[in-house]
């Protein structure tokens, strides 16, 4: 497995692994940071872990809040895939968390989570324990390559590069793009439901797409689409693509892109330049591979992921682990009933879990949650479209509210003003 910031924590050793997998676990690290009164400390400063940190400050001061993140600066993943076009750079996706320890006095530690001891209530890192009331979890997205035939996880995404986490993966990417030759073929394919942002396929899907149509006329993008059709946004997606790229449903021979449904990778050839889908194999002088996801390893290793052994399930109420009492995990990797892994999601699902862990650790009674979804999509460098929603928890489930939200009425500049905005204002809010 190779290490980027979502996947910041490792293994240390046999005794720990074994702990982990339900062997009685005891943590001989030596505490860091000696506990005198309640403290939630959340591992993963990303669209989550940042808000919950914060919002517990605001919710009652008295709480002291340790916030673990292996990196100093986080590089958001919305309208990143506007940064392989030119349209945005890396550092406009980049923020700090320094504000959040100066203005709410969060206690930043900048170190590698490597294992959670629930028994004994810590978080043990590589520089010693953290003891904890309440543990709050958010990091995001691990990828399940051993589901690829031929993939390596370590050499793979070098030449086959998925930049599902934004960073270098995005910048690889976008030199593909710029050196391949015009009349050259993109090769895109996308995994199966569920998966971090289901818009973000097919809005990297139409990036690529304005790309080849301003600079490189005669190439084309294939796309291989393991789920039956668009995920999200179809009938937004359909429109903009014929009006801009000539894009024809019935004739994928049409137009700069060709869409494929229930076409499932499951082999890859890095020498051959070739994906397959067990039906025929395809060449491509860019291929982008976008594999299936589950829960970042700090979940698998604190035991909160559920039988699926993919996502994490909660109680859709608090966002408490089923599986381990008093651990919690925000964003992408729990299993949030009819929210979307989206950014947006994160943290609306943040705010509610701050603000239970404040109404458990005052012993007070659970409030019942509304969240918020809303998710920008670009469809060329200026036209954008928007899906959103509102949702509740009924019977122990988070569900849609009928008939509220959907998807903007159709393709428009203002979406796209819109996006920018709304990106600006998420990162201010993580960052202050």
């Amino acid at each position: 497995m190779t290490m980027n910031r979502r996947s910041f924590i490792t293994l240390v050793g046999a005794a720990t692994g074994a702990g982990l997998l339900g062997f009685p676990y005891i943590s001989r690290a030596a505490d860091i940071m000696p506990k005198t009164g309640r403290r939630v400390v959340v591992v993963g400063g990303g669209s989550g872990g940042a808000i919950v940190a914060k919002q517990v400050r605001l919710a009652d001061p008295s709480i002291e809040v340790v916030l673990i993140e292996a990196e100093k600066s986080f590089i958001a993943c919305p309208l990143s895939n506007l940064v392989l076009v030119g349209m945005r750079t890396l550092d406009e996706n980049t923020i700090t968390l320094a504000g959040l320890q100066a203005n709410h006095n969060i206690k930043l530690v900048y170190d590698t989570v490597t294992a959670v001891d629930p028994a004994a209530k810590k978080v043990i890192c590589s520089a010693g324990a953290i003891a904890y009331d309440k543990l709050v979890l958010s990091p995001g997205v691990d990828f399940r390559f051993e589901e690829i035939e031929g993939y390596d996880a370590a050499t793979t995404p070098e030449a086959m590069p998925h930049a599902w986490k934004a960073g270098p993966q995005t910048l690889l990417l976008k030199k593909r793009l710029q050196d391949m030759k015009d009349g050259g073929v993109v090769v895109l394919t996308i995994p199966q439901a569920p998966f971090r942002c289901p818009p973000g396929p097919y809005e990297r899907i139409s990036m690529i797409a304005h790309y080849l149509k301003q600079n490189k006329p005669k190439s084309k993008i294939i796309v291989w689409d393991g789920n039956e059709t668009i995920v999200a946004k179809a009938p937004l997606f359909k429109k903009g693509w014929a009006k801009h790229y000539g894009y024809d449903e019935k004739d994928s021979s049409k137009g700069l892109i060709s869409y494929n449904g229930n076409s499932r990778l499951t082999k890859v050839d890095v020498k051959a330049m070739a994906v397959d889908n067990g039906i025929e194999a395809l060449k491509g002088d860019v291929i982008n591979v976008i594999p299936a996801q589950r829960a970042g390893l700090i979940a698998q290793l604190a035991g909160v992921v559920g039988p699926d052994k993919k996502w994490c399930p909660v109680d859709q109420i608090s966002f408490e682990s089923t599986q381990v009492k008093d651990i919690y995990v925000v964003g992408d990797s729990c299993s949030a009933g009819a929210l979307p892994k989206s950014a947006y999601s994160a943290n609306s699902e943040a705010k509610v879990c701050a603000l239970n862990i404040v109404q458990a650790l005052n012993g007070k009674e659970l409030i019942a949650p509304s969240h918020v979804n809303v998710c920008y999509s670009y469809i060329t460098d200026k036209e954008a479209v928007t899906v959103s929603g509102i949702y509740v928890e009924k019977d122990g489930k988070t569900i849609a509210v009928p008939n509220s939200g959907g998807l903007s009425p159709d393709l428009n500049e203002a979406e796209g003003n819109y996006a920018r905005s709304w990106m600006q204002n998420m990162l201010i809010e993580m960052s202050t």
